[in-house]
């Protein structure tokens, strides 16, 4: 069994951690939500670096034997650092535009993130890379987080924040849309109730989650056999752990 650390801005995060546990469903994990400072979208880079030191202290005095940064801007703006300051390994999210690119029809791709992201040197590199026989359309996923941190994944209130942000790709003729924040997966519902079933999103999480194995293989990382009962999480927060804990048992 091995130790995993997970950790977020937020409990969006949790969307990776249910991508990993479909593949690694019998280790130790630790999940780390520093809700009392998200979103991080916004915060200065050298914020953000300094509570992801932070977290990774915290994670590596509790065992954490891998580090999962499931937060694209924590990613962006600090895993180099990270790297460069720690001998633990670090998965980080990458900005899902290949497959996109790949999948697209229309030759249009939506993509929704944070601002932070999107100003990102790793996202702007990806869409440089695979993105130049295609055309990009972008919208930070306005109030996307703050729905999710209170919990507020469906009905009513989801649909009319969601649709102000996804409005603008249909009407530019996306078919594929990259959902470029942990956060936003736990909103997929609402985006393809009122996309309409033929859109395609992109989550890049099963990949992060198969790339964690291929990382933890290489390191030498033992991980257990297939057996639920081995499974333990411990959650924590700087922020609510009630509305983390209702999130989690949504999953």
């Amino acid at each position: 069994m091995a130790k995993i650390g997970i950790f977020d801005s937020g409990a969006g995060g949790l969307s990776v951690f249910r991508e990993i546990r479909k593949v690694l469903p019998d280790e130790d994990y630790i999940y780390y939500s520093d809700s009392a400072n998200c979103p991080y979208g916004e915060k200065p880079m050298e914020f953000i670096i300094d509570r992801c030191r932070k977290i990774t202290d915290m994670l590596i005095s509790e065992g954490a034997e891998i580090i999962v940064v499931a937060c694209n801007t924590a990613t962006a703006a600090a895993i180099r650092t990270l790297r460069e300051e720690y001998s633990i390994k670090f998965i980080g999210m990458e900005p899902a535009i290949k497959p996109a690119a790949q999948f697209t029809k229309t030759g249009t791709v939506g993509v929704l993130a944070t601002a932070g992201t999107l100003k990102s040197e790793k996202y702007l590199k990806h869409k440089e890379k695979y993105a130049s026989d295609i055309r990009i359309i972008e919208h930070v996923g306005d109030g996307f987080v703050e729905l999710v941190e209170k919990g507020i994944i469906s009905g009513p209130e989801a649909e009319s924040i969601v649709r102000k942000s996804l409005e603008p790709l249909l009407d530019a003729g996306a078919d594929t849309i990259v959902l470029g924040c942990t956060h936003y997966p736990f909103l997929s519902d609402v985006i393809i109730g009122l996309a309409g079933p033929e859109i395609r999103l992109i989550d890049p999480a099963p990949a992060i989650a198969k790339h964690l194995i291929e990382v933890m293989d290489e390191e030498g990382i033992t991980y257990g056999p297939s057996d639920s009962k081995s499974f333990r999480i411990d959650l924590r927060t700087s922020g609510s752990k009630d509305i983390l804990e209702k999130i989690f048992r949504q999953l």
